[in-house]
């Protein structure tokens, strides 16, 4: 295995994996924190932490940020997710230590500057309005919201406009101070990379993130229930949430062959059932999301309000067929798709990076290849089904509507007999 891993003295990890075939590389820095590890009043202070990294520090200018990398064609960006933020770049070869250098120093020296962070609050508060007039996005916020009501993991990511525009500088480096800490930090480097010169680089750059773990975030607990707005839309979007599995947890594999089998492909049972035989709708999928101490299963299509009752009765139908009678086919099917995904990330820098930092921040250590696929292949029909049972009676699905309101209370309520129709 080409990877490599050192841990430095503040507990910040170093990961790298040479792809002697390429001669760019892509790196970043991954937190362990995103907004869920917000307390109540700084709903939207991660992500805004994200922008504002970018925003100058005492070395840099922001126009300096964006040209030092731009110039040497390279590119560089941020997330923020439910646990994770994340810092990245896409260089040359060569120009690896001026990537890590650039992502130390947003880090590790912002400047916060008051006039910065006064445009870069409207312009997150424009990002919230850009959701808004988006209904197939902006119905996850809402399914979000209802899998975990009142919850920091249940609120959206970006904030409200209320909250965003509330924040000053002494708010974020608060937040920076408490969760931007060695033992939760990651920084991966992959492509044409030498593990020794990118930890000599990291060690002269990032020493200054020191301290204990960070704060254990509130543990999630899922809710139910639906969440039902009118709107003046030409289509229904409706989405729905189960309790899933967490990261850890032994049947994750079985779970996500199931949600493969009911929605995760053109050959899919919804796909082929919903678009292809009946033509309800034009797009429908569903995913399993493995969190830290929870999971979440989401399904979502789009489709006339005149279908909606019709959909949703072949989607129970589906999800309660599938955990029942899934057959060897489709398993084979699913698992062949999942161990693909997997090496094709093999092939991308880019790739290969996300899925070094996701290993190391979910388990502590890279996951060599033929361990995953040892799992993978360990998912029989059998647990598969059960999984898919056990998703299925879990507790009461979240369940969001958006659209025209005939037919709203209808199509939502066609999932309160899901359990029933799986036992």
């Amino acid at each position: 295995m080409s990877v490599e891993v050192t841990r430095l003295p503040s507990g910040l990890a170093v990961v790298t994996d040479d792809m002697p075939h390429l001669q760019t590389a892509a790196l970043g820095c991954w937190i362990g924190s995103g907004s869920r590890d917000e307390l109540p009043d700084e709903h939207g202070i991660s992500h805004l932490l994200e922008h504002m990294a970018f925003k100058g520090t005492k070395r840099r200018t922001a126009r300096q940020i964006a040209e030092e990398i731009e110039t040497v064609g390279g590119d560089i960006n941020a997330a923020t997710s439910v646990e994770t933020t994340a810092y990245y770049a896409r260089v040359l070869k060569a120009d690896v230590p001026l990537a890590l250098d650039v992502i130390a120093d947003i880090l590790s020296n912002p400047t916060f500057d008051p006039a910065e962070l006064e445009r870069e609050k409207n312009v997150i508060v424009q990002e919230i309005g850009a959701v808004e007039d988006t209904p197939d996005d902006l119905i996850f916020d809402f399914l979000q919201a209802q899998a975990f009501p009142e919850q920091p993991v249940g609120r959206p990511i970006m904030g409200t406009p209320e909250t965003v525009r509330s924040f000053k500088d002494r708010n974020l480096r608060t937040y920076l101070e408490r969760n931007y800490r060695g033992p939760d930090m990651v920084v991966v480097a992959t492509g044409a990379v030498d593990h020794a010169a990118v930890v000599a680089e990291v060690e002269r750059r990032f020493g200054g993130f020191n301290g204990p773990k960070a704060p254990t975030p509130q543990a999630a607990r899922f809710g139910g229930g639906a969440r039902l707005e009118a709107r003046d839309l030409e289509q229904v979007h409706i989405a729905v949430a189960l309790e899933g599995l967490p990261q850890r947890h032994p049947d994750l594999y079985s779970l996500q062959v199931y949600s493969a089998v009911l929605g995760g492909g053109m050959s899919s049972r919804l796909f082929q059932e919903v678009r292809e035989k009946r033509g309800l709708c034009y797009a429908i999928y569903c995913y399993h999301a493995p969190y830290t101490d929870t999971g979440v299963f989401s399904l979502y299509s789009g489709t006339d309000a005149a279908d909606a009752d019709e959909l949703m009765r072949v989607v129970v139908g589906e999800m309660a067929a599938a955990a029942n009678d899934l057959n060897e086919a489709e398993v084979a099917r699913a698992k062949a798709q999942m161990k693909a995904g997997l090496l094709m990330a093999l092939e991308s820098c880019n790739a290969r990076a996300q899925q070094l930092a996701s290993q190391m921040l979910a388990y502590g250590r890279p996951i060599p290849l033929h361990e995953i696929i040892a799992k993978v292949d360990a998912v029989t029909v059998e647990s598969a089904r059960a999984a898919g049972r056990g998703l299925i009676g879990r507790g009461r699905p979240a369940i969001a509507a958006l659209g025209p309101g005939k037919g709203l209370d209808a199509a939502a309520s066609i999932f309160d007999g899901l359990a029933t129709r799986a036992a």
